[in-house]
């Protein structure tokens, strides 16, 4: 075999093994997306970057801004029994706004798991992980399989001022029904200042609420 049927052949076996590899990344990414795992599997990748600590979210400006939470937010229990956000007025709510569609809703789960561990005892607190799922069956099969705890709803009626573009966004409302936090984009919540700074809401120290208090991590 002379010097160029060497290289011919040499090219051929290296594109044959080229074509080989591509397609069983499609087969995979196929298989993925048939299955529905790839959200998961790309919200996985994604939930490294909450570590990287590029943004924070701006809690001293939504203060200033003095939004008004609106309560009249008809909710759905996982046991299909309808209830509404006027149920925690009076306490301070962390409400997340995500859906399983969604891979940065995904990657910050873990670290909102992680929160209401660390502050489920206060029963001034209290979490609504508001789902927007057409198909609620879709968040309750989700969060069981991944053994998430916190208390999930699905919501029927969404109101004007929580009508974010943005998914998964997520508020801190005060006890006195003011939003002092509306962040938008995946975060990482069970920092030891963000629990501070929800503990401060809760205490009503409104002079404390600001962003060195709430040092979660935003990746939009």
């Amino acid at each position: 075999m002379n010097s160029k049927e060497s290289k011919s052949t040499s090219k051929k076996s290296s594109l044959k093994k080229e074509l080989i590899q591509w397609s069983v990344i499609f087969v995979i990414g196929a298989g993925l997306y048939a299955t529905g795992y790839h959200t998961e599997v790309i919200g996985k990748m994604q939930s490294v970057l909450l570590y990287t600590g590029i943004m924070q979210p701006d809690t001293d400006e939504s203060v200033m801004h003095g939004a008004q939470a609106d309560y009249n937010m008809p909710l759905l229990t996982i046991d299909g029994d309808r209830t509404s956000l006027s149920e925690f007025e009076g306490k301070t709510i962390f409400m997340n706004l995500w859906a399983t569609w969604c891979p940065p809703c995904i990657a910050e789960m873990p670290n909102i798991q992680r929160l209401y561990d660390d502050v489920k005892d206060d029963e001034n607190i209290v979490f609504v992980m508001a789902s927007l799922d057409q198909d609620p069956q879709k968040a309750w099969d989700f969060t069981e399989r991944k053994g998430f705890t916190f208390p999930v709803y699905s919501v029927i009626a969404k109101p004007r001022v929580y009508d974010s573009s943005v998914v998964p966004t997520t508020y801190v409302i005060s006890p006195q029904g003011d939003i002092v936090m509306e962040h938008q984009g995946m975060a990482k919540y069970d920092t030891d200042s963000f629990k501070e700074f929800l503990k401060t809401v809760s205490s009503n120290k409104a002079a404390e609420w600001n962003t060195d208090e709430a040092d979660s991590t935003d990746i939009r």
